[in-house]
């Protein structure tokens, strides 16, 4: 008599139980990949629709037939319980920001992931494009990780690295590394399939480790007197537009008046004028002096109004340092 397949192989061939714990586009985006490969979404835990500030997850998950459950779960350590009476396989963690408990990430048969959007060990903790954009980096990356109960600290199992481009914004880059750790997500389940030793294991090294809180880098004040490039990378690095930004906008001083600079480009022409001094106009764009250059203003905010910067700015006026 010969003996059938063993349950664990009949469970590879139907593709994996899997847990997805996420938000915003990047979330959708992988429960779909999920769902179109043949694997089992045991469930998704997200923001609830009409919780300000998320619920596509949610709703997509209710489409097509998931069990939902509220994303705030993860903190319970009653969660692992109900984890292995669903012998869930992997659980993927993707742009969701809540502390999962210990328990609950070890309670899945193979492990859990996070999909990070950022380079680790260098960029861990939060809002990491808009950090590779306002350091300066050239090239920024997207890491898919094991989940341990530090954040952001376990092995790398996949990562991909791609250029920061001049006009790139905080949306636009976070954008990218979502469409870079697709591949990725593809990649883990692939290996997942063939069993827990099958994914890779990169020790990350804790010596280059930084960790990024939700502190925004000089409360978000546009500082004149510093170079072109650390102004327009300030700005790029708050620009979510038209989404609510992490960090809110880059802030000026106008007279008694705060001022958002919205969109702002360099010119690479130098600047003799005090540093907040308003040049000449182009159309909508005005010139501002830095402390090396005139930067091209293109559009500023106002009382949650967004206008070119022509409409606001007067050729000789002085801004600030924004407060």
């Amino acid at each position: 008599m010969v003996d059938g397949p063993s349950s664990a192989a009949l469970r590879r061939n139907s593709g994996l139980n899997v847990l997805l714990v996420a938000e915003e586009s990047a979330g959708v985006r992988v429960l779909r990949l999920l769902a179109e490969g043949g694997h089992k979404v045991v469930g998704v835990l997200s923001t609830p629709p009409g919780r300000t500030g998320g619920g596509a997850v949610a709703t997509v998950a209710l489409e097509l037939g998931v069990v939902t459950l509220d994303s705030r779960r993860v903190v319970d350590p009653a969660l692992a319980t109900w984890i292995r009476d669903e012998q869930v396989d992997l659980l993927l963690n993707v742009h969701s920001l809540f502390v999962i408990d210990a328990y609950v990430l070890e309670a899945p048969r193979i492990g859990s992931f996070n999909l990070h959007p950022g380079r680790l060990p260098e960029y861990a903790g939060l809002n990491a494009p808009s950090w590779s954009i306002y350091c300066g980096e050239t090239t920024h990356a997207v890491t898919l990780h094991w989940m341990e109960k530090e954040i952001d600290v376990g092995p790398v199992a996949y990562a991909s690295s791609f250029p920061i481009d001049e006009v790139d914004t905080g949306l636009s880059l976070t954008l990218k590394g979502v469409r870079m750790g697709l591949p990725l997500v593809a990649r883990l389940l692939e290996a997942a399939a063939r069993g827990r030793e099958a994914v890779p294991v990169h020790p990350q090294d804790p010596s280059r480790r930084r960790y990024f809180g939700p502190e925004v880098p000089d409360g978000g004040r546009i500082l004149w007197g510093r170079p072109a490039r650390k102004i327009v990378d300030l700005v790029r690095a708050c620009d979510y537009a038209p989404y609510p930004s992490p960090w809110g906008q880059a802030s000026a001083r106008l007279g008694d008046r705060t001022v958002a600079i919205v969109k702002a480009s360099r010119t690479g022409t130098r600047a003799s004028d005090p540093a907040g001094t308003v040049g000449d106009a182009d159309g909508p764009s005005v010139s501002v002096a830095a402390a090396d250059e005139w930067i091209r203003v293109h559009s500023v905010g106002v009382e949650g109004s967004v206008l070119p910067a022509s409409d606001l700015l007067e050729r000789g006026a002085r801004l600030a340092d924004g407060v």
